[in-house]
Order: C-alpha cells, then sequence, then structure tokens
C-alpha cells in the first residue's frame, strides 16, 4: 500500500507539472511563434530569413558543445539524489564556461571551412551568444525539473518568450503608428532575444541559487571530467537529434538557396508550434520516469496517463492542418502564401512521430538505454542526409519536408518497439482510456494543483 501511494504521488506530481508547463508555454509560445516570427519573415523577406534560418540551424547544431548532455545528466541525476543539487550546481556552472570557449571554437572553425564570409560571421557571433544563454537557461530550469518544482520551471520555460514578444513587438509595429521611424531587419530580431535570453538566465539563476544556498563557482577538475564522462552519450543523443532535426534548411540553402530555405523555414513553423505541445509534456516526463524506474517501479501507468491524449493531439492537428493547409499558410503569409502549402502539407504529419519520439525517448533515456539512441539517431541521421540529397535537385522544399517526414518516423517506430520490449509494456498501455481512467487522472490532477 505504501508503495502505491509513493507511485500515486509521483503521477500526481506529473500530472501537476503537466499542467502548469502546458498553460504557460500555451499562452505564450503559439503567439510567439505564429504572431512575432511570422510577421518578422513578413517584414525581412523569405530571402534574408531563409539567411537567417540556415545560420540558426548551423548554431544550433554545435549547441550540444556548450551542454555535452549535461543537463538531461543532471535532470536524471537530481530526480533521482536531490541532496547533490548545491555540489552540482556549483561545479556545473564552471563546466558551463568552460564549453563557450569550446562551442564558438568549433563553430566558427567550421564556417570557416565552410566558405563563411564576414555577413555570415556578423550573424552568427550573435547566434552564438543567444545560444549559450539559452543554454543556460535550460541547465538551470533543469535544476527545478529534477526538484520537481515545476511551478518554477514553468515560469522559467516562458519568460524569454515573455520578453521577447515585448520587444519584437514594439520594434515591429511602432514604426506603423509613427512612433519611430527605421526599417526592421533580421539584426533587430537577434538582439531582442540576446536581451530576453540574458535577463531571464539571471532571474533563473537568483531563484536557483536562493533555492540551494548557493556560494561560489567550484572549479574541481576530477568533478569536471566524472560529469563529462557520465554524460558523454548524452551528448552524442542530442548531436545526433539536433542534427537530423535541423540539418534540412541548411542543406537547402546550400543545394538550393536562401529563398528555398526561406519557405521550408516558414511551412515548418506551425509544425514547431505543435512541437511545443509534445516537449513540455516530456519536461516533467523526465525527472518522473527517472524517480520510477531508480526506485523500480512500474512505469507502464505513467506512460498510459500521456500516450492516447499525445496521440489525440497529434492526428487531430496533423490532418486537420493538412485539409485547411491553403487557408492557415495564406493566413500568415498573405501573397506568398502558395509556395508554402505543398511544403506544408507534407511536413505536418510530423508531429505524430515526434510526438511518439517525445514520451519513448525520454522513457529509455529516464532508464539508462542510450547506446541504443544513440544508434537510432545516428540511422536517422544519414537516412536524412541521403533522402534531402536524393529529393532537393527535384522537389526542392518539398523533398526535404518528406526527407524530415521519413526520418522522424524511422526514429519513433524505433523507440516504440524498443520501450515495449525491455520496460515489458503491456498492451493494455496503449488501449483507449475509459472514463473511470480519465476521472482518476482528473482527481490527481485536482490535488496536485
Amino acid at each position: 500500500m505504501k508503495a502505491d501511494n509513493g507511485q500515486t504521488g509521483i503521477q500526481r506530481k506529473l500530472l501537476s507539472g503537466l499542467f502548469w508547463v502546458l498553460l504557460a508555454n500555451l499562452l505564450v509560445k503559439p503567439f510567439w511563434i505564429l504572431g512575432i516570427e511570422v510577421e518578422v519573415q513578413n517584414a525581412v523577406g523569405d530571402a534574408m530569413y531563409g539567411f537567417y534560418a540556415a545560420l540558426f540551424s548551423f548554431s544550433y547544431i554545435f549547441n550540444i558543445l556548450l551542454d555535452l548532455g549535461v543537463t538531461n545528466f543532471n535532470t536524471r541525476n537530481i530526480a533521482q539524489h536531490p541532496q547533490l543539487i548545491t555540489k552540482h550546481l556549483s561545479g556545473i556552472l564552471g563546466i558551463k564556461l568552460c564549453l563557450l570557449a569550446l562551442y564558438l571554437t568549433v563553430t566558427f572553425s567550421v564556417g570557416l571551412l565552410m566558405g563563411y564570409g564576414s555577413d555570415e560571421f556578423r550573424l552568427l557571433a550573435l547566434l552564438t551568444l543567444c545560444q549559450f544563454l539559452n543554454s543556460l537557461i535550460l541547465y538551470l530550469r533543469s535544476n527545478f525539473e529534477g526538484l520537481l518544482l515545476f511551478k518554477w520551471d514553468s515560469l522559467f520555460s516562458v519568460l524569454d518568450r515573455v520578453l521577447m514578444i515585448v520587444i519584437c513587438g514594439f520594434l515591429l509595429w511602432a514604426p506603423k503608428i509613427s512612433i519611430l521611424d527605421f526599417q526592421f531587419t533580421i539584426y533587430h530580431f537577434v538582439y531582442a532575444q540576446l536581451a530576453a535570453y540574458g535577463l531571464t538566465a539571471l532571474l533563473a539563476f537568483l531563484v536557483i541559487a536562493r533555492t540551494t544556498h548557493f556560494r561560489r563557482l567550484r572549479w574541481d577538475w576530477r568533478f569536471f571530467l566524472v560529469v563529462l564522462r557520465k554524460s558523454a552519450p548524452f551528448a552524442v543523443l542530442v548531436l545526433l537529434m539536433a542534427s537530423y532535426n535541423r540539418i534540412d534548411p541548411i542543406l537547402l540553402r546550400r543545394m538550393a538557396g536562401d529563398a528555398e530555405a526561406g519557405v521550408y523555414a516558414g511551412a515548418f513553423r506551425l509544425l514547431d508550434a505543435l512541437t511545443m505541445v509534445a516537449y513540455l509534456v516530456s519536461v516533467p516526463l523526465l525527472p518522473v520516469f527517472s524517480r520510477l524506474c531508480a526506485e523500480g517501479k512500474p512505469v507502464a501507468d505513467s506512460v498510459r496517463l500521456v500516450f492516447w491524449p499525445m496521440m489525440l493531439f497529434a492526428t487531430v492537428a496533423a490532418v486537420g492542418c493538412a485539409i485547411f493547409a491553403e487557408p492557415l499558410m495564406q493566413w500568415r503569409y498573405y501573397e506568398h502564401y502558395a509556395a508554402y502549402v505543398p511544403v506544408f502539407r507534407v511536413v505536418i504529419f510530423g508531429i505524430i512521430p515526434i510526438g511518439i519520439t517525445y514520451i519513448f525517448g525520454t522513457l529509455l533515456t529516464a532508464g539508462g538505454y542510450l547506446p541504443q539512441l544513440n544508434i537510432f539517431a545516428a540511422t536517422t541521421l544519414v537516412l536524412n542526409v541521403v533522402v534531402n540529397m536524393l529529393l532537393i535537385p527535384r522537389l526542392g522544399a518539398v523533398g526535404s519536408a518528406w526527407a524530415s517526414l521519413a526520418a522522424q518516423s524511422l526514429m519513433a517506430v524505433a523507440q516504440l518497439v524498443l520501450a515495449i520490449r525491455l520496460f515489458h509494456l503491456p498492451w493494455s498501455t496503449f488501449r483507449l482510456p475509459s472514463f473511470a481512467d480519465m476521472k482518476s487522472a482528473a482527481l490527481l490532477l485536482k490535488v496536485g494543483k
């Protein structure tokens, strides 16, 4: 009975965490993605936004060097050993500063090898700073997640976007009402991100430092090496997944030009907004699954709590968006919408395999099955690159959309099959929930709040 009560408590925290994280983000991030980002692309044009999107993806792929898996390792480790929080915070912040130097060296060196000029490096320098601050925020949030302090995590998951909406909204719309007289450029967009990330990182640090009684940075090279060795498998996984998720606009820009990369970025944007829901569900899943695995408790009930809501959301969203692709694209992109429609109709179905990946990839990560995940991710990356290279010359952005969908589907099926086998998930885990199940979940959520 005691074990049951303990598991019920963990499920209650899972539902409570999902409630607060989803509430905060669904109030803010759709407006950022479908409002501000779209208006930025409309203001600067497809070619300039494609230029930005390709460099953003380039900086994003290498941002694993800012983390090397430390954030996922920290979430999992703090969830299992909360008493280590103060020691880890003082040591890992020092690691983050060292990794910044590594990230800048590698990113700019690869940029030189790719033939980037002064225009690329000017924008890339700002984007690398944004990536560092965003990585720092994610690490600081991992401490709240590991301690199951989901309300604080919810606040800092949206604060940067709230600040960006305020700054970018002023810069985009002030000239239209004659308050300011200037031409909005892609650099205004990046400066706004830099300011918002910086302030959010500072506030998150102050809160977690007060919570953990942080005193100073600790430069312990043995600790650095131990943490990096344990987090290395996470680092490889994140690098591979970032590569197959973000390589499409880079390949498009190289093989078909800035404008085609901009079209893909525009069509991908709504998928990015919907993916946010799947990602937010995974945020409390990692510490909850980690604690269940550490305590040797079954995970099937917790998987059931999120599987069907995720699948229902993903399927309805994908089919509905595909049917109404033309009016959706016309709503946001005005006279340029026709080029986005065929790309969008393909890429939007990626939300279904992405939803599966965020559940079962998180479960496998919590269970420590990283070598298998890395093999899957490496195979997926190779598939994505090969299909892109075959289809881009003939189909352009539509070819990249098919490549992305094929890669996401392969990863989802592989993770689902492996999770069923390793965690002995019964088929009842995947059946539709009954009214009693939904009533029980609602009660847990009410108590969790």
